[in-house]
This record gives C-alpha cells, sequence and structure tokens, in this order.
C-alpha cells in the first residue's frame, strides 16, 4: 500500500472531509480518505441539530433525522423560562453516526477509496508531490498525492508545522446521551454556574432519551457532571452513570487555510459557529468551496500557495464576517454576570422583542450576524448595552 499516488489525500472522514472527498472524485480525480476511527461518525461528540437550510444542502435521505425542531425553552440562572415557538420547523436533530455514513457512502459511490484505523501522523510537502504518512495497520506507511485537504478537525499540530499559523482561542464541548422523563423540546440553560461563559442543552431524540451537554471555558466535564447529578435529583434523568465524550470547539481561524498543495476545511480551518459551537453546515460550505478551488487547481496543475488562496478570499466572503461578529458576541456575552442575564431575560420576555426578533427578516438559524445587529439597536437594558458597547468596536473596525 505505501507509495501509492492520488490526485488527492483528505485527512479526516467527517462531514466536509467527505463532501470534499464526493465533489473531487465526482470530478474524476482520484482521492483517498483517511480516518483515525474504525468508521465515519464513531463516538463523535456533536448534538446534531442543523437547520433545514443545511440538511438540503447536505442532500441527504430523511432517514438520517431523528426529530424536529421549531421550539425551544431558554433558562435563566434562577432558574426562568423564556419559550420560543416558529411557525414552522428551524432545525432537524439528526443521526450523526448515520449522517458521517451517509456522506461517506455517496463519496465512496463515486470512486473515493477509505482508510480507516488510519490516522495521519504527519505531512510532508514536496516541490512535484505532497506525502502523508499514516499509521495504516499499525505499520509506518507513506501515500503520495498532488494535493492534501486537511479536515481532520481542531488538531493544532499539522497546520503549525507547515507554518499555517495556530487557532489561540476555543471552548470545551462535553456531550453524553441520557434516559429522560417529561422533555419534548430542546431545552437551553444559561449561568455561570452551568456552564461558565456559555451554556447547556437538553435535546430530546425520542420520546424517552436525549442529548444533553454544554460548552465551557474549561472543566466542561465536571461541569457537565453536575448538571447530570441536578437533573437526576430533578428526577427529570433516569440516567447517572454516563459515558461522557468532550471536543474542542475553536474560537478564531487560521492565519492561512491554503499552502502549497494543501486546503484546511471545517473545524481545522475555524468554520465553526461562535455562537452555537455548531460546525457541519459552515464546515459543508467551506468544502464545498475547497473543492472547487482545488479541481480548478488540479486541472491547470497550478497548486501554488498563491493560486489556491482563492480558497481563503472566497470562503472569507461567504463566511468570514458571520464569524467574526460571532466570535466578537460571544466574548462580550461571557463577560456577562448572572444578574445581567437575568435582565436580559427580563428585556426579551417584557417588551416582545424576543418574538420580533424570531418573526423578523433578519431570523436565521445559521446567519446569526444580521439578527444580533437588530436586537442590539433595539434595546437599551444596561446588559445590553453593554454588549453593544462591546461589540459596536468590533462592527466598526
Amino acid at each position: 500500500m505505501s507509495g501509492r499516488f492520488y490526485d488527492v489525500i483528505i485527512v479526516g472522514a467527517g462531514p466536509a472531509g467527505s463532501h470534499a472527498a464526493y465533489v473531487l472524485a465526482s470530478s474524476g480525480y482520484s482521492v483517498a480518505v483517511f480516518e483515525e476511527k474504525s468508521a465515519p461518525g464513531l463516538n463523535v461528540c456533536c448534538t446534531g441539530i442543523i437547520s433545514t437550510e443545511c440538511f438540503h444542502a447536505l442532500g441527504l435521505d430523511a432517514d438520517v433525522i431523528v426529530g424536529q425542531a421549531r421550539s425551544a425553552k431558554f433558562f435563566s440562572p434562577s432558574g426562568r423560562c423564556l419559550r420560543l415557538e416558529a411557525a414552522g420547523v428551524q432545525a432537524y436533530i439528526v443521526d450523526r453516526l448515520l449522517l458521517d455514513k451517509a456522506i461517506a457512502s455517496k463519496a465512496q459511490s463515486q470512486g473515493a477509496q477509505y482508510f480507516f484505523c488510519s490516522p495521519v501522523t504527519d505531512i510532508i510537502p514536496g516541490r512535484d508531490t505532497i506525502q502523508a504518512e499514516t499509521g495504516f495497520s499499525e505499520t509506518r506507511q507513506v501515500f503520495n498525492a498532488r494535493a492534501v485537504v486537511l479536515a481532520n478537525g481542531f488538531r493544532p499540530k499539522l497546520p503549525r508545522k507547515l507554518g499555517l499559523g495556530r487557532i489561540k482561542n476555543f471552548l470545551v464541548g462535553a456531550q453524553t446521551e441520557i434516559g429522560v422523563k417529561h422533555i419534548d423540546e430542546t431545552e437551553i440553560y444559561f449561568g455561570q454556574e452551568i456552564a461558565p461563559g456559555s451554556f447547556a442543552w437538553l435535546v430530546p431524540t425520542s420520546a424517552s432519551r436525549a442529548y444533553v451537554g454544554l460548552l465551557a471555558i474549561s472543566q466542561a466535564k465536571l461541569h457537565l457532571q453536575k448538571f447530570l447529578n441536578t437533573l437526576f435529583c430533578q428526577g427529570r434523568s433516569t440516567s447517572q452513570e454516563v459515558e461522557i465524550r468532550q471536543k474542542v470547539v475553536p474560537l478564531g481561524t487560521l492565519t492561512r487555510s491554503y499552502g502549497d498543495r494543501i486546503l484546511v476545511v471545517g473545524d481545522a480551518a475555524g468554520q465553526v459557529k461562535p455562537t452555537s459551537g455548531g460546525g457541519i453546515y459552515f464546515g459543508h460550505l467551506g468544502a464545498q468551496i475547497a473543492a472547487e478551488v482545488l479541481a480548478e487547481a488540479l486541472h491547470s496543475d497550478n497548486l501554488t500557495a498563491n493560486h489556491l488562496s482563492s480558497y481563503q478570499k472566497q470562503w472569507r466572503a461567504k463566511m468570514g464576517q458571520e464569524l467574526s461578529r460571532g466570535y466578537w458576541l460571544r466574548w462580550a456575552c461571557a463577560k456577562l454576570s448572572d444578574h445581567q442575564i437575568e435582565r436580559v431575560f427580563d428585556v426579551f420576555d417584557s417588551n416582545g422583542t424576543a418574538e420580533a426578533l424570531l418573526n423578523s427578516d433578519n431570523f436565521s438559524f445559521d446567519w446569526h450576524s444580521g439578527l444580533i445587529l437588530t436586537g442590539l439597536r433595539h434595546n437599551s437594558a444596561y446588559p445590553l448595552l453593554k454588549i453593544k458597547h462591546l461589540f459596536s468596536r468590533e462592527v466598526s473596525s
């Protein structure tokens, strides 16, 4: 196997990597996908909530869907509940194992080859080719390609080694699945004791099961265990001993998501919504752009960093402002005390602001910056003024 040559080697068989593989293989290029796990979608730490827009863009069958969401309950630090409901379905809850397998199957149907249990340990650029060193079958092997796409999640080692920079800020996500009682819609919890600097969630996947998780600045697993204990004591959870999975969620993007014969997509590039930590849709958009740019570069046989830089220009034009404003909003909101969060709930609950925003033309499950600006422009409560002041500095810069 060692020494085999491909047009493109893709590192990572998640949704972004497999979509890039599908597009490139469909264009007639030989593609190899290397994945450290034994199958796509195993043991992922992801709630699987994606917008209807995202679902249709992925082009998958409905059998990956386990639930729908048109409403949600939001809980303040004191336990106050604010329930919002949209006119139609806003999101689908998907089975990540089935979703990842489905996208990989599409790529395989076009000829992409998958190598599982094959972590890529090094990328070695050359003048005429680029090499990927793997631990395939527990032995070191080297594969050659014209180009490499990094789609292996937030793994700083390889981008830093390749001179692409590093993402300095991040959150830690923790999640598990539990048996539940009396939960029929998504629940979101705020508070520095529950999830410092972020939020926790309960997302039902059936009548008796739900994902429970949170994002936190640090000690996410410990905070989730405390939250689980609270749910159990309240009689809402039937599970207490569970396996908790963790994931690092990048806040910010790589300095460069391209180099000679290399592109970086998805979480690896920082294409993640800072407000929610969701990366499936923005990773998909990044992978689509990367595959199109790379297909043209392969055709013209120009795989220099200068030529591939159009990838970064295109994806930043598509989602760069959204990522930047989302990052600064998260930074501002993380500075709110529990008392200030309660005041925000007062504002949204007392004057119809929440319903107005939900029904506004700016509302989008994925694209948040327009809604954010609308909400901040029309409110003058102190905690929102604090967010507005911090946020406006970035918007005007």
